[in-house]
Order: structure tokens, then sequence, then C-alpha cells
């Protein structure tokens, strides 16, 4: 076991203070109903390392991402902190390897079911957190999840999101989109352009931008979040 802590703390790039927080992290409740004294289990953990990862990834995904609607930046989210991608990357980090469980869990499979490696990898970074606070288990998070965050939202959205609402409309409809310039304003050093999309004379978006083509890419952003791009969004996954 010792040499697994080891090779985990490697891993995340995070050495504990306390080990016992790491080793709490790793305790299923059936190892802790199972022991002659009591053990601490990952349940309250669990509780949180969920609130302290949704915290975390909001914040960073609205940074990376200022031109995506809050609609897409809660599917984002979704899709990162669910049982099937926290259960990917704690397989990642071969956390279930690691795991303490009770005999019957063991018999089960219980190192290999997603509940368990989801609900782990959040004790995890609630033991991160206690340990070495915020800023320190903001730092892993990143680290761990800053690559499937990038591939859910380039999946979503691309990373030219014209050509991503192009792609789509035309690819469902065989049409494309329209752009219309609604406003300028501002002073000529500091023009502001509001564009509007529409597809099959339906408005889909709005965006403003020191350009045009910034304010088309704003624009074609908010579009697909619109929920008629939500529904193609699905037929393409």
């Amino acid at each position: 076991m010792q040499f697994f802590l080891d090779d985990l703390e490697k891993t995340i790039g995070y050495t504990f203070t306390d080990r016992q927080l790491l080793l709490q992290a790793l305790t299923h409740k059936s190892f802790s109903n199972e022991q002659a004294e009591f053990v601490f289990h990952n349940e309250r953990l669990e509780f949180l390392g969920d609130a302290v990862l949704e915290l975390v990834i909001s914040d960073w995904i609205y940074c990376h991402y200022p031109d995506i609607p809050e609609g897409g930046l809660t599917r984002i989210r979704a899709e990162v902190v669910s049982e099937k991608g926290l259960s990917a990357l704690s397989r990642q980090l071969q956390i279930g390897s690691g795991l303490r469980l009770g005999k019957g869990e063991q018999r089960s499979g219980g190192s290999e079911k997603s509940s368990l490696l989801a609900d782990a990898l959040e004790a995890l970074l609630g033991a991160i957190y206690r340990d070495g606070g915020f800023v320190a288990v903001s730092q892993v998070i990143e680290m761990v999840f800053s690559a499937v965050i990038e591939k859910s939202a380039l999946l979503r959205y691309g990373s030219d999101y014209k050509t991503c609402l192009q792609e789509r409309l035309q690819a469902l409809y065989g049409t494309l989109p329209e752009y219309l310039l609604a406003q300028v304003s501002g002073p000529d050093h500091g023009r502001i352009f509001s564009m509007e999309v529409y597809f099959s004379g339906k408005l889909l978006g709005k965006g403003s931008g020191s350009s045009k083509k910034n304010a088309e890419q704003k624009a074609a952003a908010v579009a697909l979040d619109h929920p008629l791009l939500r529904e193609i969004v699905k037929k393409d996954d």
C-alpha cells in the first residue's frame, strides 16, 4: 500500500502532510464496517470534494471559454463531473487498485465499479483540500481535468464557433446560417459591433465585439447553445 500511495502522490503532483487523509479517501464504507475498531471511510470527504470540484471546474471553464454562454458551460461541467467522466479519470489514476474495500465488495468487483471510482476521486480531492487548502486542490484539479474539459468543449462547440455552427446546420438541414449586422455603437476609436445569426429566418443568437468577425463568433457560440442545436448535439453524440 505504501508504494501505491507514493505513486499516486507523484501522479497527482501533491504530497500529503497527513497521510491518514489520503487513506481515508481510499477507504470504502464496506471496509470500515468490517473493522474491529472504528475506521473513517470516505463519504464525508466525497461530499467535500464534490463541492470543491464543482467550484474549481466552474471557475476554470468560465475563465478559459469566455464566448461560451451559461448553458453551454453548465453542460460541459456536467459532462466532466459525471460518474462516467470521473470514473474514467479515476481509472487513469489507477485509484481502483488502492481502494480499501470490504470482502463482499471486493468479491463483487468493487475496485472496477464506476460509482465507487468516481466517489473515491471526489474523496481524494476533498482530502487534498483538507490537507493543503484551496490553491493546492485547484492545481491538482486543473492538471487532472484540463484535457477532458478541452475535449468536451471542442466536441460540443469547436475552437471555431462559426465553422462548428455551419457544419452542424449544413449536415442536418443542408442550409447555412445567416449573419446580420444589428447595431454599431461607441466612438470611432472603440466601435462595438452587434451581430445576429439566423437559421431559416429564426434568430439563434446575438453577439457583440470590437469587430464584425469577433461579434459573429460570439453570436455563433450563443447559437450553439440554442435548443435547436442541443438536439443536433445529441444526434452527433
